[in-house]
């Protein structure tokens, strides 16, 4: 199974309300799929998304499409920082463990 691990660090307060826009359109679509696990936490301008996956297939499908597309093409209007990373697991792990993994991850700067 896959974990991705994203974390999103907001250009500022007030894009908070962009952000949730998009993420209940993603999570509806999320809902469509067959994801096994999903858990979020976030605060002021920095926000975390754990999603389990039963293949690297199914995760790709739901990244390169609707909401999660649209979100992903408008980021950069809202974002100051994205990381994301893709790991083998059965389970969500801890979030101490998931930030400590983001933090070796590639970021995306605007």
């Amino acid at each position: 199974m896959k974990v991705t691990i994203t974390s999103i660090e907001l250009k500022g307060p007030l894009k908070f309300f962009a952000l949730s826009a998009n993420a209940f359109s993603i999570l509806k679509q999320l809902k469509s799929t067959n994801y096994k696990d999903f858990n979020k936490q976030g605060i002021w301008t920095k926000h975390y998304t754990m999603t389990l996956w039963n293949t690297e297939q199914e995760l790709k499908d739901f990244a390169k499409s609707g909401a999660h597309l649209k979100a992903m093409k408008k980021s950069k209007q809202i974002a100051k920082e994205i990381r994301t990373i893709t790991i083998d697991a059965d389970s969500l792990p801890p979030w101490k463990e998931a930030k400590k993994l983001l933090e070796g991850a590639n970021a995306i700067r605007y």
